[in-house]
């Protein structure tokens, strides 16, 4: 059967077939033909530079002549702005989801887990006309912008597949490299204020739109090697490589972009009414961490699909984000996440951002009797008595139960100490576990995750800080009923719902009794159900309230004036994520306070606060 099966593909290449239909690739063959390109990327090629095919099942690689460089170009967005919330159209100037990471970024995979409903296209009115775009983000320190204006000048490269050309191919941009007076470096073309150079390409068969499910584009960068786009139709590979010296885009990258948009000049992808894409964009780091997204795009073309806020991250053997888009503005996620940061500032699942500085044992969220969540909440007294921040993060997977915990810093398993070297793994019953330096990363088998960062010095005093963020992701399963702190008890979405245990949806402004009282109080953890009791110490946790609300504005003028000028050298945004990182770095005493603000998705929304009591 192998051998026929074998024959039937090199067949079906040699008389011109190349596409799969969507609908024949059962998600258990989709992945198989993923993992083979996967294979295929990392398979070296016969020659370091030139154009190659490869056809499925076979691992090798085949020389083909390559085409002349195309003469098309696609813009990078002007001056990418920060949007909020997710635009109905998305790339350009407005925005998209792009994944950011730590360290420099080796390779990049965009691809797609499933396009439903799409049964038509057109660009300027003309059907199945549109690129493939893997994008990296704006770039500074290339030696390529050596001899233009250097304040200003960006790098930015593209990996593109045209419908229109039938090509894949790299293009490669320095952005704001000059004025009309500066010439472009040697072999570049002038598009003032920018530079830009395009690759040769690689011939690639017609693709018909019902074959999108199966495309993906993956883009690699070897430091002192090459640059390579390599598109994947499921059934073949076609590659391009080059010599990254281009702009020296392994020292540089950080960001990538993807997405199906207009096919060059600026213009727009129209997809049909009621159409849905489910984008992945894949990045290796040489890390196990969950990437940031970024609401951010990095080319001017564009499609009418609207984002479906929030994006999932992923970290773990295959970090990446997954995010929906869809013609249809009403539209709604299939995944949610939520947040426990510095000093405490909670993001709900709904996106709703709000303080809360109680002490003691919570229940941070909860699906079900399999996945459940808890913090310890440590007061700032008497330094900070109206502040506190997380000491313990522990959970329950399956049949697994694991923390972090500090004083000392440890992961604890079934209760006892667990040592795990960064880059290590585990695989317990119920979790998957990973660690890179101080973060460490809880996978469950349906998609749950929770991601834990260890900050500071680690020791009793909290003047001399420590503390845990915590990331808490649902994946891509159905909105469930998220009980605790990030949590969505009563079952609605909106942005503005604090509920109770009880499902009692407090009034916005919700007041200061009613938030630490009616509703904190009502996550609190009984003693004997304590999971970071029972795992980092077995020691009764000390419960309280603040006396009254505490904000960025409460500090001392220079304590305010210092700590915000570490928030904006950090480019935390405006609103209430720098307030909120202002406090933390004036009250943690650690500038690494902000760069978790810096990494924040801005909130849907943020808690209406009441007065406290005049009792």
């Amino acid at each position: 059967m192998r051998t026929i099966r074998f024959l039937f593909v090199v067949m079906f290449s040699f008389f011109g077939g190349d596409t799969l239909s969507a609908q024949q690739l059962a998600p258990a063959e989709k992945a198989i033909r993923e993992a083979w390109t996967r294979t295929m990327t990392r398979t070296p090629h016969p020659k370091a530079e030139g154009c190659f095919t490869g056809t499925y099942p076979r691992i090798e690689w085949q020389e083909v002549p390559c085409t002349a460089a195309p003469d098309r170009l696609y813009p990078p967005a002007t001056y990418p702005p920060f949007v909020w919330p997710p635009p109905q159209v998305v790339g350009g100037t407005n925005g998209d989801f792009s994944a950011q990471v730590t360290g420099n970024l080796s390779s990049a995979v965009g691809s797609f887990d499933q396009v439903n409903n799409v049964t038509s296209e057109t660009d300027n009115l003309v059907p199945n006309i549109y690129s493939l775009q893997l994008n990296t983000g704006d770039m500074t320190g290339s030696p390529a912008c050596s001899g233009g204006v250097l304040a200003t000048c960006r790098s930015f490269q593209q990996f593109v597949y045209s419908t229109t050309l039938n090509l894949a191919f790299m293009q490669y941009w320095l952005v704001n490299y000059g004025s009309p007076s500066r010439a472009c470096p040697t072999g570049w073309t002038t598009v003032v204020p920018n530079c830009v150079i395009t690759s040769a390409g690689i011939p690639v068969p017609a693709q018909p739109l019902s074959n999108l499910a199966n495309l993906s584009v993956t883009g690699t960068a070897v430091s002192g090697g090459n640059d390579t786009v390599t598109l994947s139709t499921g059934a073949n590979t076609y590659a391009k490589s080059g010599n990254d010296n281009v702009i020296g885009l392994a020292n540089t990258w950080t960001t990538a972009e993807y997405n199906v948009v207009g096919d060059g000049n600026s213009s727009q992808a129209n997809f049909n009414a009621g159409s849905n894409i489910i984008v992945r964009t894949s990045v290796s780091n040489g890390t196990v961490n969950v990437p940031t997204v970024l609401t951010l795009s990095f080319t001017e073309e564009k499609n009418n699909f609207t984002l479906v806020p929030p994006a999932c991250p992923y970290g773990g053997a295959a970090p990446a984000i997954v995010f929906d888009e869809s013609t249809d503005p009403g539209a709604t996620s299939k995944c949610a996440s939520g947040t426990s940061i510095g000093d405490t500032h909670l993001t709900n699942v709904n996106g709703l951002l709000y303080d809360f500085q109680a002490s003691g044992d919570f229940l941070l969220a909860q699906t079900d009797v399999d996945f459940v969540v808890q913090t310890r909440q440590v007061s700032g007294a008497p330094t900070w008595p109206n502040a506190s921040v997380n000491k313990a993060v522990a959970m329950k997977m399956g049949t697994t139960r694991v923390a972090v915990c500090l004083a000392p810093n440890r992961l604890v398993i079934d209760g006892r100490p667990r040592p795990l070297a960064s880059g290590a793994s585990l695989s317990l019953p119920g979790v998957f576990i990973t660690r890179s330096g101080n973060t460490y990363l809880f996978t469950r088998p349906s998609g749950e995750s929770v991601q834990t960062e260890l900050n500071g010095a680690i020791d009793e005093e909290f003047g001399n800080n420590g503390w845990i963020n915590a990331n808490v992701s649902l994946g891509r399963i159905p909105m469930a009923w998220v009980h605790g702190l990030l949590g969505n008890v009563n079952g609605n979405t909106g942005p503005d719902d604090l509920a109770t245990r009880a499902r009692t949806v407090l009034a916005q402004p919700v007041s200061f009794n009613d938030l630490y009282r009616r509703y904190g109080d009502s996550w609190r953890v009984p003693d004997a159900e304590s999971l970071p009791a029972q795992l980092c110490g077995g020691r009764r946790a000390d419960r309280g309230n603040p006396r009254k609300p505490f904000f960025a504005n409460d500090l001392k003028q220079a304590d305010y004036r210092r700590a915000r000028d570490i928030c904006v050298a950090a480019q935390v945004r405006e609103g209430a994520l720098l307030d909120a990182c202002t406090l933390d770095v004036a009250v943690l005493g650690d500038k690494a306070a902000a760069e978790a603000f810096a990494r924040a998705n801005p909130p849907r929304a943020v808690l209406q606060l009441g007065p406290p009591s005049k009792k």
